[in-house]
């Protein structure tokens, strides 16, 4: 029995691992695979910023990425967490009845939505603005060039 508490959990905490993907859908779903390579090529463009600087062109382009995939795991929990049980359950649980208790939502799984709404959101904008940010900047540093 697939529990929805604990997919919106794993979605929020460890979804740009993949963790939720493997609960739910075993070790063979290629979704699962392919998510840590945004979040390893995020980090690798933060880990750039650290050595290179702001001025690293990559790294602007790179930690969106790790941003982006945050946000969209978050997004996946909350979707995780206001699915009606019975959808969860005929989804999921296709063999337990459409009220079973493992697609019902609690308080903890109100905490999930909750939680991912609050930081997800903020990651997404964070990484709007600096995607932008960074562009316009190099924009700007072009046009002079070009002026000059």
């Amino acid at each position: 029995m697939k529990n929805k508490t604990l997919a919106a959990w794993l979605a929020f905490l460890g979804g740009p691992l993949g963790l939720h993907r493997f609960y739910l859908h075993g070790l063979a779903d290629p979704l699962g695979w392919l998510l840590p390579i945004p979040t390893a090529l995020g980090l690798y463009g933060i880990q750039r910023v650290q050595q290179f600087g702001q001025d690293d062109s990559l790294s602007w382009l790179l930690i969106p990425l790790l941003g982006f995939t945050i946000a969209g795991c978050a997004l996946r929990a909350i979707l995780y967490g206001l699915m009606t049980p019975e959808r969860w359950n005929a989804r999921f649980n296709p063999q337990a009845p459409a009220d079973a208790a493992p697609g019902r939502t609690g308080w903890i799984t109100i905490g999930a939505i909750v939680a991912s709404l609050m930081i997800g959101t903020a990651v997404l904008m964070a990484s709007i603005v600096f995607s932008f940010q960074r562009y316009f900047e190099y924009q700007i540093e072009e046009a002079r060039k070009i002026s000059q």
